[in-house]
């Protein structure tokens, strides 16, 4: 059975547009609508789908992807980088919502929810894997389906705190949907975030334009806060497969190579984890 509207859905209405004409959305029973008549309906997992098709074509993560990073992420592995990412929340004042661009799991979304109480929390993805696994990472958050290259489906000046962790970034709707005291939080890796498996898994490497890329995604922002973080984590064949399993690098390398590889390894592997953590407000 279609599940009702839930509260933390009811709360994200306030900022939730129509993609189709950009009107306000209202709960219709186990839809979302808006004046115009566009309904968009509430998926029996609890996300709503407001991606309408026709933007350019993306590898959205798969089911296999999803799980891995749930199991990975669930494992603390990357906690520190959400406490990090918490704190620097703590900059955001106002009105408005949490955004996190293609979100994945909620998991960055849930430790900022959970270190601001009585926020609402959006998460837009276009994986309906993620999305099932991101409406219920917080009792305050929801999620969304959402190409995050095109027209975010948010009102303007809705958000107090827009995440990218390891994600795109559309600068121009990320300042349009930013309240006047909002803050863009983003995270990068590194030249050595997990250079030990580049070689070793066949992963992508980070790429060397990456300041370039950052600074140009950023332009019309002004730093406010930022940290390099990196640590050691020493991991096991499994937590390597999930690794290597739950992101881009997925979709270039075959799940049989990906085995063959970690079969290889001689034990537990010490593997740096290495981010920049960066608050952003509009100038």
């Amino acid at each position: 059975m279609t599940p009702a509207l839930t509260p933390a859905l009811t709360d994200a209405l306030t900022a939730l547009r129509c993609p189709v004409c950009g009107s306000p959305l209202a709960g219709h029973g186990n839809a979302l609508r808006c004046a115009r008549g566009h309904s968009f309906d509430i998926a029996r997992q609890g996300y709503v789908n407001l991606d309408t098709g026709g933007g350019r074509p993306h590898q959205a993560d798969t089911t296999v992807m999803v799980a891995a990073r749930e199991r990975f992420l669930g494992q603390g592995h990357y906690a520190p980088v959400a406490d990090a990412v918490s704190r620097l929340g703590q900059a955001a004042a106002g009105p408005g919502i949490v955004l996190d661009l293609a979100g994945g799991t909620g998991y960055y979304l849930a430790a900022v929810l959970t270190a601001l109480p009585g926020r609402a929390g959006i998460c837009l993805d276009l994986s309906k894997p993620a999305l099932r696994r991101a409406a219920r990472a917080h009792p305050r958050a929801v999620a969304v389906g959402s190409d995050v290259w095109r027209r975010f489906p948010l009102a303007d000046g809705s958000a107090v705190i827009v995440l990218s962790v390891f994600g795109p970034r559309h600068l121009a709707e990320t300042i349009r949907v930013l309240g006047p005291a909002g803050v863009f939080l983003l995270v990068t890796p590194g030249p050595r975030h997990l250079a030990e498996l580049v070689g070793a898994l066949g992963l992508l490497s980070v790429d060397t334009a990456k300041p370039q890329r950052v600074a140009a995604a950023t332009a019309g922002l002004e730093q406010i806060a930022g940290d390099d973080l990196t640590y050691p984590l020493r991991l096991g064949h499994a937590a390597l497969h999930d690794l290597a399993s739950m992101g881009p690098s997925a979709h270039h390398v075959s799940a049989a190579q990906l085995a063959d590889r970690i079969a290889a390894l001689a034990g537990p592997l010490t593997v740096t984890v290495s981010v920049t953590v960066a608050a952003y407000r509009a100038r």
